[in-house]
């Protein structure tokens, strides 16, 4: 028996940023290495993005970023899946921008797909 399969065909956007490579020890993005935790749009990487634990991320650590009108964030938390505060979680629903979390290399996956779409999205991947 035959079954119909419905396949839904999107253009990739060239000239977008991608995440071609996550380690344990580097981020490759668009052909340049990142050995500490690094964040991006489509467009451009977010140059004055500073490492800090993951627990004391705020709503202000992310302004930059955050002024490049993202829909959605995601933050990649590195090999396994951490939580942010509460509080950051909050202050992003009352932009009314999303943030996911998920591990760096499911996040980058997330990313790729969606900037590849056309999407407002965001990323900032840890080790």
């Amino acid at each position: 028996m035959l079954r119909e399969a419905l396949v839904k065909f999107t253009r990739e956007l060239t000239g977008t940023l991608t995440i071609q490579t996550v380690t344990t020890s580097a981020i490759i993005v668009g052909g340049d290495s990142y050995a500490e935790p690094v964040a991006l749009t489509p467009d451009e990487i977010i140059r004055d993005w500073k490492p800090r634990p993951i627990a004391e991320l705020t709503e202000a650590h992310f302004e930059n970023l955050l002024q490049r009108a993202p829909e959605l964030v995601i933050l990649g938390t590195g090999a396994m899946s951490q939580f942010p505060p509460r509080e950051l979680v909050f202050a992003f629903a009352r932009r009314g921008i999303g943030l996911e979390t998920m591990d760096t290399p499911a996040a980058a996956r997330t990313f790729n797909v969606l900037a590849t779409e056309g999407r407002q999205v965001a990323a900032v991947l840890y080790l």
